[in-house]
């Protein structure tokens, strides 16, 4: 064997990503239908703010 212990090494380190990874996006406790309307929100509020940044410039 000449990998030694990189593979097992790799695993784990595999594993605890994956571990963080379903953690992080179970933590909200929303069904769908609520994270696509929160995302829709923060978009709609990202846009508006966009075209105030750009009529204030346009005004400039």
């Amino acid at each position: 064997m000449t990998r030694g212990n990189q593979r097992e090494l790799a695993r784990e380190r595999n594993m605890k990503k994956q571990q963080a990874a379903q953690k992080k996006n179970k933590e909200d406790g929303l069904t769908h239908e609520q994270r696509k309307q929160r995302d829709a929100d923060i978009m709609r509020q990202k846009q508006q703010k966009k075209e105030q940044d750009q009529a204030t410039k346009a005004k400039s």
